[in-house]
């Protein structure tokens, strides 16, 4: 690495650093009293619903924020929620703002990405990664505000804290389930899972057919794999706008043809019907494996084995054994003629076996 490429590198790491301690400072403090009329407004706010928001990373800490225009609409049409303040309830949205921003309740934010990326006509409505502005005065120009305060947690995350332990526990227990309870976990997760690839599939077939037919990029449920995107918005099923340009028909021919060698490649090589089978009753009997295992049924194994054990124990244990070896000068005749009638016991056994199939074959 160059002495530049070095310097550049420690400029980068500091700046962040110290981005990171702006950050910290500008966390609220408690206060020795009770809470302030401005803390409780501003727990209103934010959990109210129609206060549009969404959650990007600031400085390499992931905080929820919301646009300045927007909060200016929402106390419009919202104004009962400005009663909280008291002798302040009749200032104006901006003063408003402004007194969050001196209480350290929020903090004005700036999109990393300033520049239009390639490919698109406008920079992103809600960007992913946010910075600390250098002039904390509300705006409604472009201007993004984040939530400096820890969110109040639900009861249902509350309770669901104490229920993952015993899930986790649940989930170490499930060979020794019910055979009734395995079936409807497997078949429960089996659903699930193909629910999930069904959904996959269906939206990128859709996707791909619009794209090169109109030249448009139209995802239905647009925030399926979004990390970020909380329950609500994870459901959401209109699609986004294509901010994009319209690509070459070029291109989408080049990638239909590509779609058409892809599938007919899939459907030449694809598994016979014998070979399907085959792999089916493979699977069945792993799953069968699993399902059908029972602490009964390895106790049951352990007994067969020391009957097992016993019994060859005592069979080796006969009184003409026991004189044999303990004569060194006898013969070992008799251990011959034991196990000769052995193999020809397990013999007899083997022909009457394959005599009752040939019999019942032909029947």
């Amino acid at each position: 690495m160059t002495k530049s490429g070095a310097e550049k590198k420690k400029a980068r790491r500091a700046g962040v650093q110290n981005g990171a301690r702006d950050l910290t400072e500008i966390a609220p403090k408690k206060q020795s009293g009770g809470k302030d009329v401005y803390q409780l407004f501003a727990d209103k706010v934010r959990d109210h619903k129609k206060l549009e928001s969404r959650w990007a990373v600031l400085q390499e800490t992931r905080v929820e924020y919301f646009r300045g225009k927007d909060f200016v609409s929402f106390l419009r049409n919202h104004a009962e929620l400005k009663e909280i303040l008291g002798s302040d309830r009749n200032l104006e949205p901006e003063d408003i703002a402004d007194n969050l921003l001196g209480k350290n309740l929020l903090v004005r934010c700036d999109r990393v990405v300033k520049t239009v990326r390639p490919g698109k006509k406008k920079l992103s409505t809600w960007p992913a990664h946010l910075e600390i502005f250098h002039d904390q005065v509300f705006s409604e120009n472009d201007a993004f505000f984040a939530w400096t305060f820890a969110k109040r947690r639900p009861l249902w995350q509350t309770i669901l804290s104490f229920l993952w332990p015993v899930a986790t526990l649940a989930i170490c227990l499930f060979p020794i389930f019910p055979h009734s309870c395995k079936l409807i976990v497997l078949y429960s997760c089996a659903g699930i899972l193909l629910l999930i690839l069904s959904l996959l599939l269906v939206r990128g077939m859709i996707f791909g057919a619009i794209w090169i037919l109109l030249g448009k990029r139209i995802w239905f449920f647009p925030n399926i794999l979004a990390e970020e995107a909380t329950l609500s918005e994870l459901f959401r099923f209109w699609p986004k706008k294509d901010e994009e340009e319209r690509p070459k028909w070029t291109t989408r021919l080049t990638y239909a043809v590509l779609a058409v060698l892809i599938i007919m490649l899939l459907r030449h090589h694809a598994p016979d019907e014998a070979a399907r089978a085959r792999y089916q009753k493979r699977v069945s009997n792993i799953i069968d494996d699993v399902l059908e295992w029972s602490p009964r049924l390895a106790l049951s194994g352990m007994m067969e084995k020391q009957q097992i054990v016993v019994n060859d124990t005592q069979t080796n244990s006969e009184p003409g054994d026991v004189n044999n070896k303990g004569d060194p000068s006898g013969d070992s005749t008799t251990s011959d003629y034991v196990e000769e009638d052995a193999i020809s016991d397990v013999q007899a056994t083997e022909d009457d076996i394959r005599d009752d199939g040939f019999e019942k074959s032909h029947i």
